[in-house]
């Protein structure tokens, strides 16, 4: 890996103290191979210490033209003192080039320095750090030729591992053209003029555009009419691709991100990203009536493009719920509808994504008799509810019944019962978290029960158990990091108290300080103008989902009654 330390034109750029915080808190042995010319609004310019070059950049042309000046004089000793530090750095990862360099240092050429450094960072023994203003495209050129110089090529990573998805055996993907084909769709994009388009990274193998694949994913085949290599706003037509290339597919059916494609003689599942829940919630609808469809349609394609954004239709309301990572997500869905396909949206208030869980284990017996002429239904069950393990989602189910006192049979329809009851709590009916559900005792009846039976009287055990259970609601809690000058980190401290905001360290940079702190989303709407209003617009900040955490009684009383109109006690 490299690191880049970007925005060098911003409040509060510090280079040096960022290439020391790399060594501190990453753990790295971290190589300057960059020196800045100037910094906050006097950032014009990089001093590249391998060629002994300096550059500066045309804002005229929002950085496209560099040219080569002399290193500035103020620059001079420490540009020398750098390049003799990276170069002594260079020599000491290889034996011959240290050899050299005692003896000559002079000798030392600049692809010498670039070969030891490649081998050093492919070996994970050091970090090569550059600079750079990547919104007016300065460094940007020399970071690309960075790239290129130390990050590994396919050939020198190891082999990726995928599973068969039938035997459940782990499979190799090396890249060599002459393996079966395998490739990880990363990306789903839409163009106007193309339509929709697969990113594909290739593992191993080649593919001939209009060749036949399989989606290992969905178990469906999916025929690739068109390849292209993406140049910006370009696209070159490929005939063939092979390992180690990134290519955009066109003229798909169910692709979508993180799906896997191989040879359908030789299946493989590659390892997929992990998607964070959403955790806001917003309701649209179009302005004009004759968007209605066009609306539902654009929603699809951009949850298609975006794993982290979902649509639903409410079944109570009839509304149009779209669901992102945060205020600003939603934001920006809204502010593509307008710009680019031209719906223009009302929207409901943003609201949080809570969940439910509960507290405490009970032992709860449930039963169903249904008679009503002729054949009846019976079914009876005793289980214990609880909450599951810690970090495992979802339900774990376990049968402990002896004797057959449940055949066999119906015990999937119980677990599915309560899987299926977990979409809905008792205190609102948001979806419970995780659950732990142990089948202690039951009975049947040969002719009345059935599957049905056992799914329905276990979804009326999961409403009573977890009423006794200690239900307890649960609030995403949000990463927030704010940097703020040194004059406003009281008051930023007392707002995000105000805000229930558990502030877990204050680190100093110059003139700025950097408060991390935990907040529960509900509590961050609006939070963007609250700040710029007591730091006179000086302060930024960013937000991250963090976890899940049970509301204190007094906002679960406040949510319950805002929204049924009433309180419950449960």
């Amino acid at each position: 890996r490299i690191s880049y330390v970007n925005k060098m034109d911003r409040a509060g750029a510090d280079f040096y103290k960022v290439v020391a915080e790399i060594d501190e808190k990453l753990g790295t042995k971290a190589i300057t191979i960059q020196l800045p010319i100037g910094a906050e609004d006097d950032f014009s310019g990089i001093v590249d210490l391998i060629s002994g070059k300096a550059y500066r950049w045309d804002d005229s042309s929002l950085g496209r033209e560099f040219h080569e000046i002399p290193v500035p004089e103020n620059l001079v000793e420490e540009v020398n003192t750098f390049r003799k530090n990276l170069i002594e750095g260079a020599a000491e990862e290889n034996e011959d080039l240290f050899v050299r360099f005692l003896d000559d240092p002079t000798s030392i050429t600049e692809t010498d320095i670039i070969e030891s450094l490649r081998k050093a960072t492919l070996e994970f023994r050091i970090t090569p750090v550059l600079c750079g203003a990547s919104f007016k495209n300065k460094g940007v050129q020399l970071l690309l030729d960075a790239i290129v110089s130390f990050l590994p090529c396919p050939t020198d990573v190891p082999s990726v591992k995928g599973i068969n998805p039938f035997t459940e055996k782990e499979i190799e993907c090396h890249p060599d053209v002459n393996e079966p084909f395998a490739a990880l769709a990363f990306k789903i994009a839409t163009d106007p003029y193309v339509g929709r388009i697969a990113f594909l990274r290739i593992y191993s193998g080649k593919l001939d555009a209009g060749e036949q694949v399989l989606n290992s994913n969905t178990n469906k085949k999916e025929r690739i009419m068109r390849l292209m290599q993406m140049h910006a706003n370009k696209q070159k037509p490929l005939k063939t691709i092979e390992a180690g290339d990134i290519v955009a597919a066109v003229g798909f059916k169910e692709i979508k991100t993180g799906h896997t494609l191989c040879s359908p003689q030789h299946p493989i599942v590659l390892e997929s990203m992990t998607i964070p829940e959403p955790v806001i919630k917003m309701a649209v609808e179009p302005k004009a009536q004759d968007d209605v469809d066009k609306l539902a349609f654009t929603l699809t394609k951009l949850a298609e493009e975006d794993p982290t954004f979902t649509v639903n239709l409410d079944p109570e309301t009839g509304q149009t719920i779209i669901s992102g990572m945060g205020e600003l997500h939603l934001d920006v869905i809204l502010d593509r509808l307008n710009r680019e396909y031209n719906i223009k949206c009302n929207k409901g208030n943003p609201t949080v994504a809570y969940k439910e869980a509960i507290s405490n284990k009970v032992i709860h017996s449930e039963s169903y008799k249904k008679q009503s002429g002729g054949r009846g239904r019976f079914a009876e069950i005793t289980v214990e509810v609880g909450p599951g393990d810690k970090n495992v989602k979802g339900l774990q189910f376990i049968n402990d019944t002896k004797g057959g006192v449940i055949p066999k049979e119906f015990i999937p329809a119980i677990e599915k019962g309560f899987k299926t009851s977990m979409s809905n709590g008792v205190l609102l009916g948001f979806p419970v978290e995780n659950l732990k559900v142990r089948l202690l005792d039951g009975a049947y009846h040969t002719v009345d029960s059935d599957a049905l039976a056992f799914e329905i009287v276990a979804g009326l055990a999961f409403k009573e158990a977890c009423k006794k259970a200690s239900p307890v609601l649960l609030e995403p809690i949000m990463k927030l990091d704010v940097d703020t000058p040194d004059l406003y980190v009281g008051d930023v401290t007392s707002d995000l108290n105000k805000r229930r905001g558990h502030v877990l360290s204050i680190d100093s940079k110059i003139g700025y300080q950097v408060i991390k702190a935990l907040v529960p989303l509900s509590e961050m709407f609006g939070y963007v103008t609250t700040l710029r209003t007591i730091t006179s617009g000086r302060a930024t900040y960013s937000l991250e989902f963090s976890h899940y955490e049970p509301t204190p009684q007094e906002v679960k009383e406040n949510v319950i009654y805002k929204i049924k109109g009433y309180l419950v006690t449960v």
